[in-house]
């Protein structure tokens, strides 16, 4: 059997480095003011996908939802090892919740991979934390879902075996395919990108970003003679719109939308006074009075 993976990706703003206004008037990210990387367990994510492709066989395709910037973590995709990306853009898109996120990701599954057999995702995006995609598009997809994943294994063409982490441990789940799966950081250590794809995906572009590529191809005279380059080279990054997902546009960016940011603060722990106390049974005691004392301890 050749599993036909899917994964869900996210360019999110680099929230160790919140600066400028980092939020609009509606309540939405102002993500142009803000560093762009790639969702961190997305990575996980990807990596468990390779590594199953490696073992068991099969194809990974990567699906971002996102502005056209966000091609850059579809190159990053297909540079470790992606066989496939496609990018979701359009502006009706802006100001999706997960609600509308999870429905839009949906329908991109539906028109790209319809038969596929497995879908990973991280566990949730750095800039939300809410952990809800993945599950919701499982549940618009009608298929079983496995949260917190650290591990994946076939048993057969018709069940994988999944070991999750869960309080205060581990299980192993068995469970059926088609399905979706999320992953934490601590499944693996993401491969960084292999040189000669580096070399050879460093022009892949999608069509938003054609007209910056064109002076660096000064043998092509327009821009139709560049994509046809590209798309016979495997360099041309599909983009999908609304349009193309024939989808309801009342589910989709601020209007189907429930839930909004409030606002976004950079929270900065700060040490406060430091008190030494010796290795001693007298030191001991009068460190635990001082944590009663200011009622940490009681």
């Amino acid at each position: 059997m050749s599993y036909k993976i899917v994964v869900l990706v996210k360019q999110v703003p680099d929230t160790k480095r919140i600066i400028g206004d980092a939020m609009k008037e509606d309540g939405t990210v102002n993500r142009a003011a803000l560093p762009a990387i790639f969702n961190p367990e997305d990575l996980n994510a990807l990596e468990m996908a390779l590594e199953f492709k490696q073992t068991y066989g099969g194809t990974v395709t990567v699906i971002t939802m996102g502005p056209p910037k966000a091609a850059a973590i579809l190159r990053d995709s297909l540079q470790r090892g992606a066989d496939r990306v496609f990018l979701i853009t359009d502006r009706k898109f802006a100001g999706a919740d997960t609600l509308a996120t999870s429905y839009t990701l949906t329908k991109a599954i539906q028109k790209i991979e319809p038969e596929f057999d497995l879908v990973l995702c991280g566990r949730q995006a750095i800039d939300g934390d809410t952990a809800q995609v993945g599950p919701q598009t499982a549940e618009k997809l009608s298929v079983p879902q496995v949260s917190y994943a650290v591990q994946i294994e076939k048993l057969d063409d018709k069940s994988l075996t999944i070991k999750r982490l869960i309080q205060n441990g581990t299980e192993w789940i068995l469970a059926p395919v088609p399905l979706l799966v999320t992953v934490v950081d601590t499944a693996n250590e993401p491969r960084p990108p292999r040189a000669k794809r580096i070399m050879k995906y460093k022009n892949a572009v999608c069509e938003l970003e054609l007209t910056e590529l064109l002076p660096k191809f000064p043998e092509f005279k327009d821009i139709d003679e560049l994509r046809t380059y590209l798309t016979d080279r495997g360099l041309y990054i599909p983009i999908l719109s609304a349009a193309d997902l024939n989808i309801e546009e009342e589910r989709i960016g601020l209007s189907g939308s429930p839930t909004k940011v409030k606002k976004i603060e950079s929270v900065v722990l700060a040490g406060g006074e430091l008190k030494l106390f010796e290795n001693t049974s007298g030191s001991l005691q009068n460190l635990l009075q001082e944590l009663v004392d200011d009622y940490i301890l009681s």
